[in-house]
């Protein structure tokens, strides 16, 4: 009953694969490398999320020996990577005794649990390879990626493979498309790239493998006017591109020149107003210091008559000795006001 089960779930999962261009990989024996004496190799060994503070490591039937995460040397390096869910496991400068099977570890507590196996080979005339095995892109653009193969797999079936889901690629789809030239290389086209793409595929030819990473960078859209040429465009869209740049020049300019303008009026008025206030204040200081003014309502002449009195008579005998007298000014004298009255001093001789 589990059994039946397991192939029900195994033909809906394929089914789906089919229905979107792909077919499901299942690992197992069909992960060889096949590398050139002296050449490089990276390989992705993926686990469960569950398991990223647990340790690592690599072992290798031909050197006999396991190499635990972040250890790097000039041959070998094993580098762990929490965030995605992997470690790679990197060997340089291969020689031709270093054939054999490779295995990916996981410590847990129920023991070592084993995450990718695969077979390397160093043949001086590769299976499968890839002209670069790091590609780069932004996102919404596209990469483009070519493998080899040798002559003995031209008739082989060529797969663009992921490793994280191990899902491939086996026929055109609306985002990847496989072209092969049929002359020991195809090409593989992934186009409307998203941030999810980034990872590890392979080139996936018969039961041979090249590791391929794929980072896809998030694009900025740069607000660029292209240059029309001398004629323009014959929908306008050149002519109404330059309008609008003249636009946005003209008010870079003036946004500056009114400010300072405003600036500008905001001082004088201030300035006239208090120049306002402080005459103001003046006229009014002024009319509280200015004297008193006398208004004379009628003609008053005084006289004081002396007779050349050798003797100094005194302030007080002056007063004492003062004899007032007043006459009728005739209307025919010249000189005196009319209807005036005139007052005269004699003083005593």
């Amino acid at each position: 009953m589990v059994a039946y089960g397991t192939a029900a779930l195994c033909c809906t999962l394929i089914c789906f694969c089919l229905m979107l261009g792909t077919e499901c990989y299942t690992g197992g024996s069909n992960n060889t490398f096949t590398v050139q004496p002296g050449g490089s190799v990276t390989i992705p060994c993926y686990y469960d999320s569950k398991y990223t503070q647990q340790r690592k490591f690599w072992f290798s039937e031909a050197d006999k020996c396991a190499i635990y995460t972040n250890f790097t040397s000039e041959t070998v390096s094993v580098i762990d990577h929490p965030a995605q869910s992997l470690f790679t496991v990197t060997m340089r400068n291969l020689k031709m005794n270093q054939y054999g099977e490779f295995y990916c570890f996981v410590e847990t507590y129920e023991g070592n649990k084993t995450t990718y196996e695969g077979l390397l080979e160093i043949k001086n005339a590769p299976d499968v390879s890839v002209v670069s095995s790091s590609v780069s892109g932004d996102e919404g653009g596209n990469i483009s990626v070519k493998c080899l193969y040798s002559s003995a797999y031209k008739n082989k079936h060529k797969h663009w493979c992921r490793y994280k889901d191990k899902s491939c690629y086996t026929s055109q789809s609306s985002s990847v498309q496989i072209s092969d030239d049929e002359r020991e290389s195809f090409t593989v086209l992934m186009s409307g790239l998203m941030l999810s793409d980034s990872g590890w595929y392979f080139c996936f030819v018969g039961d041979r493998q090249a590791p391929v990473q794929l980072t896809v960078s998030a694009h900025t859209i740069e607000n660029n006017t292209e240059t029309t040429n001398d004629t323009g465009s014959s929908d306008g869209s050149g002519e109404s591109t330059l309008n609008d740049q003249q636009k946005e020049k003209n008010m870079s300019l003036w946004l500056p020149v009114s400010a300072g303008l405003m600036m500008i009026i905001i001082m004088v008025a201030v300035c006239t107003w208090k120049w306002k206030n402080r005459s103001a204040e003046d006229k009014k200081l002024m009319k509280n210091n200015a004297p008193d003014t006398v208004t004379v309502e009628e003609t008053v002449i005084y006289s004081t008559i002396n007779d050349e009195n050798p003797n100094n008579i005194s302030q007080l005998q002056f007063k004492a000795n003062t004899i007032y007298s007043s006459m009728e000014d005739p209307a025919e004298c010249e000189g005196s006001p009319a209807g005036g009255t005139v007052y005269s001093t004699v003083a005593p001789h």
